[in-house]
């Protein structure tokens, strides 16, 4: 009776959130090589060409400024710098509009709307289903979210049918020559039970960019620490050591890269108004993602305050892991072409369900 009633909800689930499912499933493979396949298409946009990158040195972070806020009329929110030469860096204004820009002569590739590209819009997909109301809210955010929870519960429906009848390591083999049905089972049931665990740390870890703290919570709860919490706002430091000119920026981004010298800059957070620091974004060489910091006094190009995520609690170390873990960039390629498999296995799983229950039913 039991194996009937968790047969049925496996099959209901997968009907109610098949569509959600599959859109997941499609978009997260897509969108593992977004980024790839636009700079193949429009490289005029993205690369830049060797010959500048051999025979220039990278602007000071004063002259981009400068250069870039006097071009476009808008203050500079954030510089990203790529980890390779010849990838452009992108930079977003105060206006939410996007800049990719070469970082040795300052020049503007491309002024784009970050959900107009390629990699923008499968985000967009991925996250949300494109829709967004007259207010920027995505309503089917949450929707998506539901879809990850519903499919760790499938997953665990589906171990359950396969561990609940004997004999369950001899059915873990599959039998190419059989017929299509019992290949399609015997392959449903294999990758289902292989899958498992990646497939379900895949789902809660896509799931904590919108449930934010009862994921939280339950990774404080299974670490037995806290998660910190660093934000690079000026609320972390007295507002009267700020002053409105910045005239030892380039000074104040040495002393905030000097602070991690062995860590990568990831992105530069620049000074929005007064009270505020110069704040880098540092990738740390034990870090699969940018989460230390460090600031800098734009007045007086002292260093204010540093954080080595490599340092922090077991917890917030986790947490920090989610980003790069979800996305398949750790490691290396290998990595990424197994979360490439990972990613469509939720729609084999719903094709190929439907298609067994299909059968039954004729049968």
């Amino acid at each position: 009776m039991s194996k009937t009633w968790f047969r049925r909800c496996h099959l209901l689930l997968a009907l109610l959130s098949g569509l959600f499912l599959i859109s997941l499933s499609v978009s997260g493979a897509l969108l593992l090589y977004a980024k790839d396949i636009q700079r193949i298409v429009n490289p005029q946009y993205w690369l830049i060409e060797q010959q500048t990158t051999s025979s220039r040195q990278l602007l000071s972070l004063s002259a981009l400024k400068e250069k870039i806020e006097t071009t476009h009329s808008h203050k500079i929110q954030f510089i990203e710098q790529s980890s390779v030469d010849d990838i452009a860096w992108q930079i977003r204004l105060q206006n939410n509009t996007y800049l990719s820009i070469n970082q040795y002569t300052g020049n503007t590739l491309l002024r784009y709307n970050y959900y107009d590209t390629f990699y923008g819009v499968i985000m967009a997909w991925h996250r949300w289903l494109l829709y967004s109301d007259e207010q920027d809210k995505k309503p089917f955010k949450v929707l998506m979210s539901i879809a990850s929870l519903i499919l760790i519960a499938e997953l665990f429906f589906g171990l359950y049918l396969w561990a609940k009848p004997k004999h369950r390591l001899k059915r873990l083999k599959v039998k190419w020559q059989a017929k299509n049905r019992i290949l399609i089972h015997q392959l449903h049931t294999v990758l289902g039970v292989f899958g498992c665990i990646p497939l379900l740390l895949i789902a809660f870890s896509g799931m904590t960019f919108h449930w934010k703290i009862p994921t939280k919570n339950i990774i404080e709860w299974l670490t037995f620490g806290d998660v910190e919490t660093v934000k690079y706002q000026a609320k972390n430091f007295h507002p009267s050591s700020l002053v409105k000119s910045s005239s030892q920026l380039n000074q104040a981004y040495s002393a905030a890269q000097m602070a991690l010298p062995t860590g990568k800059v990831f992105r530069i957070y620049m000074p929005q108004k007064q009270g505020e620091p110069l704040a880098l974004r540092i990738t740390m060489p034990e870090e699969s993602h940018a989460n230390s910091w460090s600031w800098a006094d734009v007045t007086t190009g002292k260093l204010l305050k540093s954080f080595d995520a490599t340092k922090a609690s077991t917890a917030t170390q986790v947490w920090n892991f989610k980003y790069k873990f979800h996305i398949g960039e750790f490691i290396g390629w290998p990595i990424k072409i197994l979360w490439l498999l990972f990613s469509l296995l939720p729609s084999f799983f719903i094709i190929s369900g439907c298609y067994l229950w299909l059968k039954r039913n004729k049968r």
